[in-house]
């Protein structure tokens, strides 16, 4: 109960917080779109920039660590995509965004502050180095995915550019790449310039966090009830699930392992919604699958660091 009140409890309440002030009108869509583009276009992106810049890759690039993540949200994608296509019946351009919600976890927004309040910022390591391939890996994956579904044409070269203008088009992957650049090169930063990149980077999460809430105002749950709380059980217990027996498995070591499995526990991210959105399916159970897992993670995010201890 202490991990729900001091640790999950404060990062739910200010979203709730950024819900609230939406639904009573005082923060009105320009307002909420406005800091959402301030978060994700820009804090975010010098947050990822700095952790990036400053990690230890040879340390926590850890291949244990990515296949026991990524196996795990793999296992979550495939197991919403066929659910969704022979359980209930849905067409496959459908399948492919219902699945994309089983394996996007919010790691950023959620992963992160949840972690950090749970053991600190010195537990942050290995957040960042999932972060840093997320999108990436995701994207990559549910284009693909969604471009064999819908059958195109154009081949391997055509899949591969519009995967790659994705991911470049992201601010937060142009931040991470930034970092790289920074960390392999070795190359010195003004503590002007970082100074000021901490004071943007500060921001990041409370204003993500609140401007998260207003988002979610939007996606009021509507029909196909059953699909969405599969999708829920697939992102907030199939994907933590395959990455805790995994890490188990590989011996992860327990700041690695918890950041894993806290990371992997995490519901959909608004990119879920973005993704469905995108190709114009399935954005109903998108929608709603990000809302209710969110609410949801109140409960089984404390479930899972309770067992994490």
């Amino acid at each position: 109960m202490e991990a729900l009140i001091e640790v999950v409890l404060p990062v739910f309440l200010v979203i709730g917080f950024g819900y609230a002030v939406a639904w009573k009108g005082w923060f009105d869509e320009s307002h909420v779109d406005g800091l959402m583009k301030f978060a994700q276009q820009f804090a975010i992106p010098c947050l990822l920039f700095r952790a990036i810049s400053t990690l230890d890759l040879g340390q926590e690039f850890s291949l244990p660590l990515m296949v026991s993540f990524y196996a795990g949200a793999v296992s979550g994608f495939a197991a919403a995509l066929l659910g969704a296509r022979y359980i209930f019946r849905r067409e496959w351009e459908d399948s492919v965004a219902i699945g994309f919600c089983g394996l996007f976890s919010n790691s950023l927004l959620l992963g992160i502050p949840i972690t950090e309040r749970a053991y600190g910022e010195g537990a942050l390591a290995a957040n960042y180095a999932i972060v840093a391939i997320h999108s990436p890996f995701c994207y990559g994956l549910g284009i693909t995915a969604m471009e064999i579904a819908r059958n195109t044409g154009g081949g391997i070269a055509v899949t591969a550019a519009r995967v790659l203008k994705a991911m470049f088009r992201n601010a937060m992957v142009i931040g991470i790449l930034l970092g790289f650049v920074v960390n392999l090169g070795h190359i010195p930063m003004p503590q002007v310039l970082t100074d000021g990149i901490d004071l943007i980077k500060r921001a990041a999460l409370p204003a993500a966090l609140f401007g998260l809430g207003g988002i979610l105002y939007r996606y009021r749950p509507e029909g196909d009830l059953r699909t969405i709380l599969f999708v829920c059980v697939c992102t907030l217990v199939v994907h933590p699930v395959v990455t805790w027996v995994l890490g188990s498995g590989f011996g992860l070591g327990q700041s690695t392992f918890r950041s894993a499995v806290v990371t992997a526990a995490m519901p959909p991210g608004v990119n879920a919604y973005v993704f469905a959105n995108m190709y114009g399916v399935a954005k109903r159970v998108a929608a709603s699958t990000v809302l209710l897992a969110t609410a949801f993670a109140i409960v089984t995010a404390w479930v899972w660091l309770s067992l994490l201890g």
